[in-house]
């Protein structure tokens, strides 16, 4: 009996030794990344100070505003650090319209209670994370939105965690997605076309500058704000496509039509189809590709139609493969659906590593030489691919000769969003509550007296930007002079360091 309990004793002991360890060790990560993030947020303050100094030496601002800037600057750093002492937490925010939804949870409307700002609430769950080895993701995202500061990106304001969940809180951005769009368009003109595929190559080319890949660019992550600019966001709530489960592909496995037997028909839209064909006509092609691509999207399989072959395939792969994405939703905006589209994510799979017999255009597609060889060298091996070598390769090919690409976001956009309002949600699927939204949640932040071992993947996720505090300050709510509200709009004109139109 007395070895039974010296026994147990001795497992309690390496038990409660393992997770004294762990609980160390989360702290350990906690107290480095704090220091971290207050020597990065001193580095910072120097720098936007020195920014707006610069650009006031090199202005005709009289030298009674400059003072002023400067002194609006130095009170907004002020609230910042008073915001970053303020433990952000989900009753911050009213919850309000689901607009997304997925395996790992929901992207809702929400409005900050203080400011009366509209944001969009990225709600993650924890546990769904871990058990989905989702971690490195979600991390990632989050670091690329509060590193990547341009605005061909959306923008990230706070970042939180609770003891369930996790919660991105990012500008909201009315005009749906580019999906909705070409839902409602079927194909666009290639001057539209060529409009959004620019906005998108400069969304890319910003995360590659920070050495990320988005891995998922499809016409779902591309976000029009009011005014139809293009974002780049990473919505991708749905599953994944999980490789593993595929059966092995081979890229030298040649396809001919008549061993390609996927069920295009499981609807039984197209009572026509018993030869299995694999070519519909376009206008079949297109019908079906419209009735199944929301059902694909966010179906537990995902859609595999934007992935590169060099992905799939599992040689190791580099920023290479957004340059493909894109290939393939240009295409899908010209053509109607994408190049190797399957309503089978099997045969979609075979048909992009197989894309040598695969590749090719409707008889009828009327594209301009210069669109079909962009795309042509878009959809090809990594060797030959444009932008291997950086995007400017992609920016100087002949189809975007009338772009000019520092002015892209200055101008109007080729499609204006119907947007009534700043609750306004029309351009977005519905998504019905499945429960009442849980208000309330208490030890969000850094409130937690003691990190958990669940939270030690997630230690250093909570991010305040300062453009926060501008926002706390808008020119509907701030209540200032009208004096002061300029002085506050030249001020955020000044010291936006990180605006890729400044020099």
């Amino acid at each position: 009996m007395e070895d039974i309990l010296e026994e147990e004793s001795g497992e309690e002991e390496v038990l409660g030794s393992s997770l004294t360890m762990e609980k160390v060790a989360a702290a350990k990560q906690y107290i480095e990344n704090h220091y971290r993030a207050q020597m990065k947020n001193i580095q910072e303050r120097k720098e936007r100070r020195w920014i707006l100094e610069r650009k006031l030496a090199a202005s005709d601002v009289p030298k009674e505003e400059q003072i002023n800037l400067i002194k609006d600057l130095e009170r907004k750093e002020t609230e910042f650090m008073r915001l970053k002492r303020h433990r952000i937490c989900v009753d911050d925010f009213e919850l309000l319209t689901i607009i997304g939804r997925g395996a790992f949870g929901e992207v809702r409307l929400c409005r900050e209670k203080k400011s009366g700002n509209i944001y969009a609430m990225k709600k993650l769950k924890k546990s769904e994370m871990l058990k989905r080895g989702q971690v490195e993701h979600v991390r990632a995202e989050r670091n690329l939105l509060a590193e990547v500061a341009s605005h061909c990106i959306v923008k990230l304001y706070y970042s939180f965690q609770d003891a369930e969940y996790l919660y991105l809180i990012m500008e909201y951005l009315p005009g749906g997605d580019v999906m909705t769009l070409l839902m409602r368009e079927d194909t666009l003109s290639e001057n539209v076309a060529k409009f959004y595929i620019a906005q998108s190559v400069l969304a890319i080319e910003s995360i590659h500058k920070h050495n990320y890949i988005h891995r998922d660019i499809k016409p779902d992550n591309l976000l029009l704000d009011k005014n139809g600019h293009m974002k780049l966001s990473d919505f991708g709530l749905c599953k994944p496509l999980d490789c593993r489960t595929l059966p092995a592909i081979h890229e030298n496995k040649t396809m001919d039509d008549e061993n390609m037997t996927e069920p295009m028909d499981i609807d039984g839209c197209f009572p026509d189809a018993d030869d299995k064909s694999s070519w519909r006509s376009p206008r079949e092609q297109l019908q079906h590709w419209q009735m199944n691509r929301r059902k694909l999207a966010f179906s537990t399989v995902g859609t595999p139609d934007y992935i590169a072959p060099e992905v799939l395939l599992k040689k190791g792969y580099g920023m290479e493969c957004d340059w493909w994405s894109l290939g393939a939703i240009m295409y899908e905006m010209l053509v109607g659906y994408p190049p190797f589209y399957s309503d089978d994510p099997i045969t979609t799979c075979r048909k992009i590593v197989n894309w040598r017999n695969q590749l090719r255009f409707p008889e009828d597609a009327r594209l301009s030489p210069e669109a079909k060889d962009l795309i042509y060298r878009l959809l090809c091996d990594v060797e030959h691919r444009l932008g291997t070598g950086g995007a400017h390769e992609i920016k100087v090919h002949p189809w975007f000769k009338d772009i000019v690409w520092d002015k892209l976001y200055e101008m109007e956009a080729a499609f204006k969003p119907e947007v009534n309002g700043e609750l306004d949600t029309q351009n977005f699927m519905k998504f019905d509550e499945l429960d009442p939204p849980a208000q309330a949640r208490t030890g969000s932040g850094s409130s937690r007296k003691m990190l958990t071992t669940k939270d030690l993947s997630f230690v250093g996720y909570t991010y305040k930007n300062f453009d926060a505090v501008k926002a706390l300050h808008g020119e509907s709510r701030a209540g200032y002079s009208t004096k002061r509200t300029t002085e506050d709009s030249e001020m955020q004109m000044l010291t936006s360091s990180g605006d890729p139109m400044l020099p």
